[in-house]
């Protein structure tokens, strides 16, 4: 997953979100800074019942959830084959760096010149590809 900081970039330089299921968000200056979210038709909460036995909860809601939020509250957590899309026809390759510090590269074209962009995860490289391009 991107960090926060390479989602706020992607969001200002004007990586448009149509929230759909599946999509990860963070919710910002809401008292939720650290949680992390999901689009999903159901909530699924982790509960530990008698014994120690772990059970899946299937709930409509639950009593803790905001009514609404609009999206633009959100902060988008692009995954990697969105972040893919984003670079569309522009998109090269993807290399794995083995090595001291491995990680990954994204080639692509940008104008005329090949650009490569390097991070520790493959979604963060595709993020840093995906920013160039939108700042273009």
């Amino acid at each position: 997953m991107i960090s926060r900081q390479l989602a706020a970039d992607l969001r200002d330089a004007g990586l448009p979100w149509s929230p759909a299921k599946g999509d990860w968000f963070v919710i910002p200056d809401h008292g939720l800074d650290q949680l992390e979210f999901v689009v999903s038709d159901m909530v699924i909460e982790t509960r530990r019942m008698a014994r120690g036995r772990q059970m899946l909860a299937f709930n409509g809601t639950t009593e803790w959830a905001m009514d609404t939020l609009a999206a633009s509250d959100a902060l988008w957590l692009p995954r990697e084959d969105q972040l893919r899309s984003v670079l569309g026809e522009a998109f090269m390759g993807l290399e794995y760096l083995a090595g001291e510090t491995p990680g990954y590269a994204v080639t692509m074209l940008l104008g005329d010149s090949e650009q490569r962009y390097v991070d520790v995860d493959v979604e963060s490289a595709y993020a840093r590809a995906a920013l160039a391009l939108l700042r273009g």
